[in-house]
């Protein structure tokens, strides 16, 4: 409660960001605060060095270069999905672990793709241009088309990746130029038991003990990609009160939402989404107990099930506090007021609020079937996802490249091939399970006897349905979703496979709820939320951050305990600790190769540390930077008092955790014999 409080208070200062908050933009970075703050002030140069040895896997996490050959650092949790699509019944890295002694050794990843941020351009102007005057469907068909175009003439090559960024909801447009990398392979995963140790208790909790840590390397042509920029190695890592910086791409914040939006978020999205993943998770629980093999191709799933569930209950706590809440709405009134005074503003910007809340009552009215028929909620499994990108794509092809769906754009599609020629294996009895319980969600929250539930059921069961697609299908092999896409419309339409046939049933319904929320939700939220976002401008310009939206951010801080429940919580624990910790069960039980090497290890030696740095999902795998721009930590989670740092940030409790600098080298050496890695993080030959 202390927690939501502060949030209150905060929401009642002035709109600027304070102390060590934000999650600054590259080129909007506040240099000088730092300079004021910690007495250091970063360089363009400085900037620019740490912006190109910052990297995004396009998955949804963030990671870093730390060497001229390639080799990328990021969390266990986000590389967890190759790790697992590596393992089989017989090695199972997830569970014991995975080492390249060699670089031939080095295994390729199916799925993941790196990219370096490598140039920023602002375009503002070419989209205000393209979407002047324009409402509803045009504004959005225009707004489509201008970011396709900008995207199309920015990536000429494959090798490159390029997406148009709403920042400030509207109220700036910049171009991103990505350096793209699909040839990623793994080079070091511990054991899943010290990557997630303390499991889902000690999820978003301090102190920890946690080695959530994974090494990739990127190559081109074949070779280990050479990198000019990466950060190198801190000698000595960090100590209580020292600066730091975290460089990374934070995934989505909701800081500068109207009240109607956080309302809806409240009151529908948030318990929706909770109870769902409440009810998939004692599915998942039960699954895992046919057997070890279901276990172990179910464990990811069910992680980020867990890690969701307790992260959107932080939201929604922060949201229903009634004094945090009525904060907000004190603000979002005291910029109206400021509007209002000036009768032109009031004209130009206050109708904007009105048109954003008739967008979320529409939302809320077709939210379900949007979110079961055209988003995924009723037809889960991969064998599905697919199909529906075989045939979409084949349709979405055959257009200009201005009017197809943003998934298929020219500029997305290599990570749309990337996906659906992944060799990953496909667990046959996983997809029946998981299509069953999604179809059994169609139909329990559209109703029996909705037309589209009819449609899709027919006579049979959830199960009878599942069971027969999943069986019938051949799309688990890579080699015919190869030559379906490759052969596009005419081979996908001529196609008699039982998914893809499913696919094309369903795709007229998806599509006709997508046109109507883009219609009418949509474009009148992007619209009018960038009037909003103007008006905002009117008082704070850029002296502000922007909402996350998973692009590059960088925000600053410092190693910094904090109070809680009248006890002062210290920024750092020892890998002795860990040993204290552990009880010989999980999930605090520590892997055999820990306890082996117990004797060797410097107990003293800093293994997790909480800093005030401000981030969010997305951040994971995000390097920690000091002043010289070396690696001291790793970020990996936060505190639970961070989970309301969705909506506010509050430097007194708000805490990022990572992995301390020191604790890597000395796992990589003492306990897992990776000297290959550690001379090569320490720039040795």
């Amino acid at each position: 409660m202390r927690k939501l409080a502060a949030l209150a208070a905060l929401a009642l200062a002035p709109l600027a960001a304070r102390a060590d908050e934000g999650m600054w933009t590259y080129n909007n970075f506040p240099s000088q605060k730092v300079e004021q703050a910690y007495g250091f002030r970063p360089s363009p140069e400085w900037l620019k060095h740490a912006q190109l040895s910052s990297a995004r896997l396009a998955g949804g996490c963030s990671a870093s270069f730390v060497s001229p050959d390639g080799l990328v650092m990021t969390n266990h949790h986000c590389a967890h999905s190759c790790i697992e699509q590596l393992s089989t019944g017989e090695k199972d890295f997830v569970k014991s672990g995975f080492y390249a002694k060699t670089l031939q050794d080095e295994v390729k990843c199916p799925e993941i793709e790196v990219n370096q941020l490598v140039e920023i351009t602002d375009v503002t102007a070419e989209m205000n241009k393209a979407t002047a005057g324009l409402e509803g469907q045009q504004y959005f068909e225009a707004q489509k088309g201008a970011m396709a175009r900008l995207e199309k003439a920015c990536q000429t090559s494959d090798a490159l990746r390029c997406e148009v960024v709403t920042l400030y909801h509207g109220g700036v447009y910049n171009l991103y130029k990505y350096r793209r990398f699909q040839d990623v392979r793994l080079v070091f995963a511990p054991e899943f038991a010290i990557a997630f140790f303390g499991g889902d208790p000690d999820n978003f909790m301090f102190p920890r003990y946690d080695l959530d840590v994974s090494f990739i390397r990127v190559y081109d042509g074949g070779k280990p990609a050479q990198m000019k920029d990466y950060f190198k190695w801190s000698p000595a890592g960090v100590k209580e009160g020292d600066l730091t910086f975290v460089s990374g791409h934070p995934g989505g914040t909701s800081r500068q939402l109207t009240i109607s939006e956080l309302e809806y978020q409240r009151d529908v999205a948030l318990p929706e989404r909770l109870f769902s993943l409440s009810e998939l998770r004692g599915q998942l629980t039960q699954y895992q107990k046919r057997g070890p093999e279901e276990a172990r191709h179910s464990n990811a799933t069910l992680f980020y099930v867990e890690n969701g569930i307790k992260a959107l209950k932080g939201r929604f706590e922060a949201l229903t506090d009634k004094a945090f809440f009525q904060s907000k709405v004190k603000d979002e009134d005291a910029l109206k007021a400021k509007l209002g005074q000036d009768p032109q503003k009031a004209k130009q910007f206050l109708p904007a609020f009105d048109a954003v809340a008739r967008s979320q009552a529409t939302l809320k009215e077709i939210r379900k079937p949007l979110r079961y028929i055209e988003q995924g909620g009723g037809f889960q499994g991969e064998l599905f996802h697919h199909a529906r990108a075989l045939v979409r794509g084949g349709e979405e092809r055959t257009k200009p490249n201005e009017k197809r769906l943003r998934e298929f754009r020219e500029s997305a599609l290599p990570a749309v091939t990337q996906a659906l020629f992944s060799t990953a294996p496909i667990y046959p009895e996983f997809e029946v399970f998981e299509l069953t319980f999604s179809l059994t969600k169609l139909r329990e929250n559209l109703g029996a006897d909705d037309p589209f539930v009819k449609k899709v059921l027919g006579k049979k069961s959830p199960e009878e349905l599942a069971t027969e697609l999943v069986k019938g299908t051949k799309l688990a092999d890579p080699a015919l979703r190869k030559h379906l896409w490759e052969g596009g419309k005419a081979a996908v339409d001529a196609s008699k496979d039982p998914m893809i046939e499913f696919a094309r049933f369903v795709d007229p319904d998806g599509r006709a709820i997508r046109k109507r929320y883009e219609d009418e939700v949509e474009a009148v939220q992007k619209k009018n939320d960038e009037i909003v976002a103007r008006a905002r401008f009117e008082i704070e310009g850029t002296s502000t951050y922007p909402d996350a939206t998973f692009t590059l951010r960088l925000s600053y801080g410092s190693v910094k305990g904090y109070q809680e429940n009248g006890k002062y919580v210290k920024p750092l624990t020892t890998i002795g600790g860990a040993f204290d910790r552990a009880t010989g069960r999980d999930p605090f039980a520590l892997p055999k190769s820990w306890l082996d090497a117990k004797p060797r290890l410097n107990l003293a030696t800093s293994f997790d540390m909480a800093t005030t740095n401000d981030i969010i999902g997305g951040n994971s795998g995000s390097p920690v930077i000091d002043r010289n721009g070396q690696i001291v930590g790793l970020i990996f989670d936060g505190n639970i008092q961070s989970l309301g740092g969705d909506y506010g940030f509050d430097p007194a409790v708000n805490r990022a955790v990572a992995v301390h600098s020191s604790a890597l080298v000395e796992a990589l050496d003492r306990i897992y014999g990776a000297g290959r890695i550690v001379k090569e993080l320490k720039g040795q030959k």
